[in-house]
């Protein structure tokens, strides 16, 4: 791993406890508040103190002419989200910034999002949310606690963590069949 690479990780890390806001924006202009946020931070030296906006977006299918085409549509028409250290400075930079309204606070203080629930919205949108340890690994005999293989014994053959789900090898009628199941449906032996 290259020096660059271990200080993006670390930077990454430290900045997964910095507390996410939500800025009310005039609805459909959430793309260009987003530049104009860029804009302005990059010319007031704030780098250091807002650190990512985010559109929360999901890709949808539409028909258009009798084809199904894939569509981005925004979760939260009329809001953007912020990750940023919360100052006078920062929040006179976002505040003032043109199409913003406001930050959604609770009286006259912004109030952070619930990690868990910005955890959720960048899942869903396919980014990486925080990473998840778990106790088991490839190879490992599990029995099947939930479901329509319940008391089942499998090997696990795949982790997928970032999804909260294993594929794992369950033995009927003599050959092995691969289930996926979420972690909470098995458990190691």
């Amino acid at each position: 791993m290259s020096e660059e690479s271990k200080l993006n990780e670390e930077l990454e890390k430290a900045r997964e406890d910095i507390p996410w806001y939500v800025v009310h924006t005039y609805s459909g202009h959430e793309r260009k508040v987003k530049a104009n946020l860029e804009k302005r931070i990059a010319s007031t030296g704030m780098e250091d103190s807002i650190f990512r906006i985010l559109v929360p977006t999901e890709e949808k299918i539409e028909k258009k002419k009798g084809k199904d085409e894939v569509v981005k549509k925004r979760i939260f028409p009329g809001y953007i989200l912020l990750q940023m250290d919360m100052n006078d400075k920062s929040w006179y930079v976002v505040k003032n910034t043109p199409g913003v309204i406001g930050f959604v606070s609770g009286g006259t203080k912004p109030l952070p999002v619930e990690k868990s629930e910005v955890d959720a919205i960048l899942s869903s949108m396919g980014e990486k949310a925080k990473k998840v340890s778990v106790d088991f690994e490839v190879g490992d005999q599990v029995t099947v606690k939930d479901g329509p293989f319940e008391d089942f014994d499998g090997v696990i053959k795949e982790i997928h963590p970032e999804q909260g789900k294993a594929k794992i090898l369950v033995s009927m009628f003599g050959r092995e069949t691969p289930v996926e199941l979420e972690f909470d449906q098995f458990e190691k032996h």
